[in-house]
């Protein structure tokens, strides 16, 4: 809501600044989104006249004028294609000031002589048209100071209002604001029944009486569409962002913006029977103002008369009926559309007006006879004409009824966090346009203005008393309350550390959506139906996920789609697997996943471009089961369907499978355009947080022991299986086992690979002997050949 601020101080004018007034409006709610100077500041201009206009003699683009400020006359170069004489137009003296640092001099043009500039609107910083001279009406008093009679000492406020404060889309509304906020009366305009005139009426029927409960219209006859609008009503049109069209039309929105209820002036020659208030039959077809052409849909209000649509009611009105410049007789309307009947519809046909800015918000519902008055006189004064009497159709039960509402002092008292007097109280909802039903010592019971549809509940009038009370001069306080800290376990790993663990192995964390699209669901995971959503953001987030790794991937795509390759994401969530009759049972297991694609380290000249593998990503899983002592996971050829099935793997604890790892397979990559190797984790986020705890023992102070096997096996044999037998049959001084070499090649079997383990002792009590390292050595081989076949490498 844009207004001039001379405007709203006409209707109430409380001795604050501007700045005062700004910052007490947006205290009470009404956000002031920007301030801005009607005018650039500017001195030295007055209205002139141009008395004569003759092309210059030495330049085709200028012309010599002929300029009086009603005292004297002065010779002006000017190059405006609209400079002629008889109009009137600001003129910058010699010795004016037009913005900080431009002061007007006698100057020569062409070796002719200019004493002053006649100006633009952007040249005065009133408006962008720089097209030519800014023209004044005729009736301009040549000579004025050109600021005294624009008034252009003024701001224009751009409020942001809330959509339950439909009420302040008006001059009248905001001043009832500031009237409360101040303690200041009003001076509203003067509202009076007009003369009736003639007797004519126009027929009105109302068949969509829910949806319009209220419709108000008359005639006005001999009215003179090619007067002009005055410059006070062009001006504050102006200043709230609306143009200026005819004077019939620049009424309608003026009356829009002070009192706030959208009206509409039909050409009474193209009406036909009467206005019919009706539903739209199915692609019915109406022209608007704006020459577009609407295919209607039966859920559309309309005003028609007995041939067609004459406008979109509460949006826009239709061409053919609009007022033109060959309109001599209006029908004038004024009415009552509920909200609900409109919400939504212009946005649906792609519009947007203030009309239906304000009704989709709600409009009082008693103000459309005021209306229709104010626009009456306006139009009399201004375009002429023969008034003739109200004709009004009413649905009362339709019409929106007066909530009543009691505030407790009790609530008030504990949401205030301060007792106000009870004629503070009293005060403050009175000014606020409420009816007092009944008033005790404990409760304020009160009927909400006609204006006031958001107040419904206790809440919505301890908000209202508070706001004008003033929020800064509740108190403040710390709130206090007992809070029982949870111990931090040992045998649990902090989400915190492992998030920290991925980002320094370059992972960013990503936030997904808990729904993806049933496709990508099914093609990740085929073997469970996911749970639908009921009402879906949109078809591709149709079902809640089984899996956190579809979306890390489709996250990936967007990635690669903006030119960036290298990427390591994670995420932590929860995946939801269950039927949607049974969603007590739905599993939700909180899972982490992550995803690496590209080179293994930034791009530089120390080291060689080399992408990720598979043991990249297997060291990054081990390194969150490595935190506080985590239990040591093992791994075992899975088979994944979106894994590659030879470069995947199931992760276990304890024998127990907590998720997978690898690359994603080919076969999804090419479908998803996926142009390089992915690889993928997926793991129980319990399982990696679960750890075990730390028991203290003594650094041995003796020597270690290491012997090295090379062993020949099965190349399917996985190596963790031959490190679990070292582990079982080393004894109790074994320390660890280290692979340090695995060889296929030249020499071994095709069938075979070499493996070269590290094994190394260190007795806590006493320097190991050869003979005992030897015999536990022997019985480790023995082991491996009896249980793997392994064969030491001669």
């Amino acid at each position: 809501m844009k207004f001039s601020e001379n405007w709203l101080r006409e209707w109430v004018n409380p001795e604050i600044s501007t700045e005062e007034l700004v910052a007490q409006v947006t205290m009470a709610g009404l956000e002031v989104d920007e301030v801005e100077s009607v005018a650039e500041d500017f001195s030295g201009v007055v209205v002139g006249e141009i008395l004569a206009a003759e092309k210059h003699p030495n330049a085709d683009k200028l012309q010599v004028c002929r300029v009086s400020d009603g005292a004297e006359e002065y010779q002006v170069v000017c190059g405006a294609p609209n400079a002629r004489a008889g109009i009137k137009i600001p003129f910058a003296k010699v010795g004016a000031v037009l913005g900080p640092d431009f002061k007007i001099k006698k100057a020569k043009l062409r070796q002719v002589e200019s004493f002053g500039m006649l100006c633009a609107a952007a040249e005065l910083g009133i408006s962008d048209d720089n097209d030519g001279l800014l023209e004044l009406s005729n009736e301009a008093p040549v000579g004025k100071d050109f600021r005294q009679y624009l008034d252009l000492d003024d701001s224009i406020i751009d409020v942001d209002l809330t959509p339950n404060r439909s009420d302040c889309l008006s001059i009248a509304g905001m001043a009832r604001e500031v009237g409360v906020l101040n303690n200041t009366d009003l001076t509203p305009v003067d509202i009076a029944p007009s003369d009736v005139q003639i007797q004519d009426t126009f027929n009105v029927r109302v068949e969509s009486s829910n949806a319009c409960p209220r419709y108000v219209g008359r005639i006005i006859k001999g009215v003179n569409v090619a007067s002009q609008t005055p410059l006070w009503m062009s001006e504050k049109l102006r200043r709230s962002g609306i143009r200026t069209i005819d004077p019939i039309v620049d009424i309608t929105n003026y009356v829009m913006l002070e009192l706030g209820q959208p009206m509409h002036a039909f050409d009474l020659a193209n009406l036909n029977g009467s206005v019919v208030v009706r539903d739209a039959v199915a692609d019915e077809k109406i022209t608007l103002l704006d020459g577009q052409e609407l295919t209607l849909r039966s859920d559309t209000l309309v005003i028609a008369d007995e041939k067609g649509p004459l406008a979109v009611a509460g949006i826009m009105g239709g061409e053919f009926s609009g007022v033109n410049e060959n309109t001599q007789d209006i029908f004038l309307e004024s009415a009552f559309f509920a909200p609900i009947a409109l919400a939504g519809k212009a946005r649906s046909y792609g519009l947007h007006t203030d009309s239906s800015h304000r009704f989709e918000r709600g409009v009082d519902a008693t103000l459309q006879e005021k209306a229709i008055e104010r626009a009456t006189a306006l139009i009399i004064e201004i375009a002429g004409g023969q008034v003739g009497p109200l004709t009004e159709v009413v649905s009362e039960s339709y019409l929106p009824k007066a909530n009543q509402v009691t505030l407790r002092r009790k609530k008030l008292d504990q949401y205030l966090a301060v007792s106000l007097e009870q004629s503070q109280v009293t005060e403050i909802l009175t000014r606020l346009g409420m009816s007092l039903v009944e008033e005790t010592d404990e409760a304020w019971t009160i009927s909400a203005p006609s204006h006031r549809f958001d107040i419904e509940i206790e809440a919505d009038l301890i908000e209202e008393v508070a706001r004008i009370y003033g929020y800064d001069n509740l108190p403040s306080s710390m709130p206090t309350a007992a809070v029982n800290f949870k111990p931090v376990t040992e045998t649990k790993t902090a989400i915190q550390s492992v998030r920290a663990t991925l980002v320094a192995n370059g992972y960013q964390e990503a936030v997904t959506y808990s729904f993806i699209d049933p496709a990508l669901s099914k093609q990740f995971c085929p073997d469970i139906d996911p749970v639908p959503l009921a009402n879906p953001i949109s078809s591709d987030m149709g079902v809640m996920r089984p899996s956190l790794v579809p979306s890390l991937v489709k996250t990936y795509l967007y990635n690669q789609n903006r030119q960036q390759s290298r990427v390591r994401l994670f995420e932590t969530g929860r995946r939801f697997i269950g039927r949607v009759s049974e969603l007590d049972k739905l599993d939700q297991q909180e899972r982490i996943a992550g995803l690496i694609a590209g080179s293994r380290a930034p791009e530089g000249w120390y080291h060689k471009n080399e992408s990720v593998d598979f043991y990249d990503l297997k060291a990054h899983v081990e390194a969150l089961f490595g935190l506080n002592q985590g239990r040591v996971p093992t791994f075992e050829r899975a088979d994944v369907v979106y894994l590659h099935p030879g470069r995947s793997a199931r992760v276990l604890i304890d024998g127990k499978e907590v998720g997978v790892l690898g690359e994603l397979h080919p076969r999804f990559a090419k479908e998803l355009g996926i142009n390089q190797a992915v690889y993928i984790f997926d793991l129980e986020l319990d399982a990696v947080l679960s750890a075990q705890l730390p028991l203290y023992s003594a650094v041995s102070k003796f020597p270690e022991v290491r012997r090295d096997l090379a062993l020949v096996v099965d190349r399917q044999t996985p190596v963790s299986a031959m490190e679990s037998i070292v582990a079982k049959n080393a004894g109790e001084a074994f320390q660890k086992v280290a692979v340090f070499d695995v060889y296929q090649g030249q020499g071994i079997d095709e069938s075979k690979k070499s493996v070269a383990l590290g094994l190394t002792w260190q007795h806590p009590s006493h320097t190991l002997s050869d003979e005992e390292v030897n015999n536990t050595v022997d019985q480790i081989i023995s082991a491996l050949t009896e249980e793997l076949g392994a064969v030491i490498r001669g």
